[in-house]
């Protein structure tokens, strides 16, 4: 018998529906993590194509309630500016938005990288010679990522992305890539 089916104002608890009651309440109170750690959580894994370096890489970046440093360091390599060869370390948030997005859009292929980390001379050489690039971009801190998924419409993809609310969401549909960085939420 529940305590959620019992209708205490027309029949009154037994005693013993009333110590169930009682008890099941103290242990969720008492002991909060006792019924969480019963429940398996999934791994958090990406998979990624570097467009420019032709590498890739699948990853479990998130294992057992927490982050895993040598799944998060294999990502921000693969992650890095290919031009300068330089790394920074990936902001966690955004691999938590990609690994949310692709739930949302059901697809488990590989993200293709357009651009992932940014040195601040690439932005600069980028941005006297590419439109759209801005001076503070969050690529330089390892905040932002652009990406497509083979086989899925992007601009599907960027409509997922903007239901997130997890940061910027651009969409260059010329280019055919979705900007997601972990800023202030606002799309373009």
């Amino acid at each position: 018998m529940s305590c959620k089916n019992e209708e205490v104002n027309h029949i009154q608890l037994s005693r013993r529906s009333f110590l169930t009651c009682i008890a099941g309440a103290a242990i969720t109170f008492a002991v909060p993590g006792a019924i969480a750690t019963t429940i398996p959580v999934a791994d958090r894994e990406l998979s990624f194509y570097n467009t420019h370096t032709g590498e890739k890489l699948s990853a479990t970046y998130w294992s057992g309630g927490k982050y895993l440093d040598d799944g998060v360091e294999e990502i921000s390599w693969l992650l890095r500016d290919h031009r300068a060869s330089e790394t920074t370390p990936i902001d966690t948030r955004l691999l938590d938005l990609l690994h949310q997005l692709q739930a949302r859009v059901e697809q488990q292929g590989e993200f293709h990288v357009i651009s992932g980390y940014r040195s601040p001379a690439t932005n600069k050489m980028l941005i006297q010679s590419t439109s759209g690039v801005a001076k503070r971009s969050y690529h330089m801190s390892g905040q932002a990522i652009d990406v497509r998924l083979p086989g899925f419409d992007t601009a599907k993809l960027r409509q997922a992305a903007v239901s997130l609310k997890g940061g910027g969401v651009g969409y260059y549909a010329s280019s055919d890539f979705v900007h997601l960085d972990v800023g202030r939420i606002r799309s373009w």
